[in-house]
Parts: C-alpha cells; structure tokens; sequence
C-alpha cells in the first residue's frame, strides 16, 4: 500500500475532573451541536452551559473513576489497528484524533504533515454516520484541508460509516452471544439495543442517514447472531424537552417491564470503546431505571474496545479503503446551511414558544445576562440565578 496513515476520529472525553469545564465548553462551542442565529453568541453561551453542567458532569465521571477512559481505549485501538496491518506487511501509521479533547484532531493533523505519508485513510470510530459525530469531525478536517497547501497535496480518503461490516457485525454478535450464555435461561432474555440519540430534526429537517443506519445495523447484527431472542432498539443520552428519536431507552425499559420482560440484556449499539454513556449512564442510571420498574436481571454487552474480530474487520476497511477510489470531503452528506437544529421552530427574539425549547431557552438566558452584564457589571451566572 506504500506508506500509509490511518486518522482515527473519536469525540474525546475529560481525562480527569478539572477537564470536564472546559471539555464541554469545547462540545457546546461546536456550532454542530447547538446552531444560533448569530456567531458571536456561540462562545458565551458555551461557556454559561458548561458553567451550570460542569458540577454534575463531574459528579457522573466521579462515579466511573474520575475521567473517562476513551482515550486510553482509542489508542489502544489504534496500537492494536497498526499492528494488525504491520503483521499483513503493510508500513502504516495510525493516529488518533478527537474532536473535543486531548489528542485533537489539528494535533493529529500536524503529526502526519510532519511524517510525509503517500495515502491517508480517515476512519471515523462511529459505526454509524451523523452529521454531529463524524460529520462534525469531518466538517473540521475540510476546513483544514480548505486553509493548508500542505494538506492539499495529500492523498487521502473518508470512509463515512461501517454499520454494515460483516467483522463488525460479527464481534457484536459473539459479545451478545457470550453474555447471553452466561444466563440460566438464556432464550428467555430480551435483547435491548441502546443507542446514542439525536434530535428528530436532524433526520426529518437535515436528512442525516443516522437512524436508517442504527436500524439497519441492529437487524444485521441480529441475522448475524441468529438467535430467537426478542430485541429492542431505543435511543439514550437525550437532553432537555427538544423531541429526539424514539423510544427512549428509559421509556422501553419501564414498557417492557410492563410487557412482564424479566432479564434485559443491553448492548451499547452506537458505540465502540467505554465511556460515560456505558458506564454512567446505561450502567448505572438505567439499570436502577428497570430495577424500579421491576426487572430483576439487567446484563450489559461491553463495548468491543480491542476485540480482535473488530480489529481485524478495521485493517480489512483500511485495505479496501486504499485500492477502492478514493472519496473526499465534498462527497460527504453535508447539512443544508439552514439546517434548524436548535431550537427546532423558527428563532424568535422573544419569551415564545421557541425560544423555551431547551437551547432556545439557554441562549435566551445567555443573551440577556450578557447585556445585563454590560449595564449593571454584574456576571452571567447571577442573573441565570435570577431569571
């Protein structure tokens, strides 16, 4: 393949708690994850939402050891992936870039300007394409290749999702078949799929593939694992009362409770390393969910991490990645401009109906502080405590 490069693109996470401030400051500073009306407000709002959610985000990752263990993970798969290549006689060298923290993506970039590779493959660890998780990450890196003469000379390649790899598939189906194995009555198990959300607008308004490709994805692993077992797909992680893709994961536990499901076997669909949302959130938080709602047995697949089968089907996707034609940024699904991510109705300069959505609301907040600030001298967060 001559000499090669692998970027592999992650979120990132707080390594321990001082990080966690100003980690989400960089996650709400992404126009991606919440979109305004003007630019400017951007990084104040950013910095008055990682202010109020800093003490209980640190309080989750207090919870999982102090700091999250993506990371360590991410670049143990990394160490795993160039090996694995090494050994099929491939010179490769696979780096890690996060878009919110340590390594960042511009620190991996200017690693691999500096080693003067022939090829790069740019290889987002989301199975499944989003416009705020690889989307993002890839709308950071054309900018990047946009402003570099250097860059622009490289050879280079996207791969935009791996949901349907047969290796992948594969690994999943051999961690649920092993989990399931471990039950006395293993066929009598539901299987849960827990998935990352998004809000509904990106899919109806945005035209983000994520949910085709979450439930594609689950079906495949499904036919893969070929077990009578009756499965759930639901979504996790949402924020505020903006309508994000359902069933929710806590709504489906409590139905299926209900329904008289008595061991849930959950398996972290969107993700591939641990972190906060297997180990807080599912872990933790939705197994006292269904212990409340009656369910005596909660069981967790762990995240695949360096399981080989997923290692092996990574260095596959790298290989085919470097003989197929290459595909750039530009062909990437890029969000329409006017894409209303938050809020999802039209902005109003108002106490309205949409500007109470949840980042409506913060904005609203936000903007009023800071003029408050420029009148009376007095900080944000005093008047967040006042309004």
């Amino acid at each position: 393949m001559g000499r090669v490069g692998v970027l592999l693109l992650n979120l990132g996470g707080p390594d321990k708690l001082e990080d966690v401030r100003p980690f989400l400051y960089n996650l709400f500073s992404d126009p991606e994850i919440i979109r305004l009306p003007f630019s400017w407000l951007q990084k104040p709002l950013a910095w008055m939402i990682s202010s109020l959610r800093t003490q209980k985000s640190q309080e989750n990752y207090q919870q999982i050891g102090g700091g999250s263990p993506l990371r360590r993970i991410t670049e143990e798969q990394a160490r795993a992936l160039e090996a694995t290549l090494k050994q099929r006689g491939h010179e490769t060298q696979v780096y890690v870039g996060m878009r919110y923290w340590n390594p960042f993506t511009e620190e991996a970039i200017a690693q691999l300007k500096r080693d003067q590779l022939e090829k790069l493959v740019i290889l987002p660890l989301y199975p499944q394409f989003s416009i705020s998780t690889s989307g993002s990450s890839f709308r950071l890196l054309e900018k990047l290749w946009k402003d570099d003469e250097q860059l622009q000379q490289l050879d280079y390649t996207v791969i935009p999702s791996w949901y349907n790899r047969p290796g992948y598939l594969g690994a999943m189906a051999n961690l649920i078949a092993r989990e399931l194995d471990r039950l006395p009555n293993p066929d009598d198990a539901h299987i849960f799929f827990s998935a990352h959300g998004v809000p509904r607008s990106y899919v109806e308004e945005a035209g983000d593939p994520y949910q085709e490709e979450i439930e594609k994805c689950t079906e495949g692993i499904m036919q893969t694992l070929n077990r009578g077992n009756e499965y759930t797909l639901a979504y996790q992680s949402r924020v505020g009362p903006v309508e994000w893709l359902q069933p929710y994961t806590e709504d489906a536990i409590e139905r299926l409770a209900q329904e008289g499901v008595n061991t849930l076997v959950v398996v972290p669909i969107s993700f591939v390393s641990e972190h906060i949302e297997t180990l807080q959130e599912i872990d933790m938080e939705y197994r006292e969910v269904a212990q409340e709602a009656g369910i005596e047995h909660f069981h967790r697949v762990p995240a695949l991490n360096t399981h080989p089968m997923f290692i092996e089907d990574l260095a596959d996707l790298v290989e085919e990645a470097t003989k197929a034609p290459n595909l750039s940024f530009d062909g990437v699904m890029h969000p329409p401009k006017k894409t209303k991510f938050y809020p999802q109705e039209r902005w109003e300069w108002g106490l309205t109906a949409s500007a109470e959505t949840w980042n409506g609301r913060l904005a609203m907040l936000g903007f009023l502080a800071l003029m408050a600030e420029l009148i009376t001298g007095y900080g944000p967060l005093h008047f967040v405590g006042l309004l």
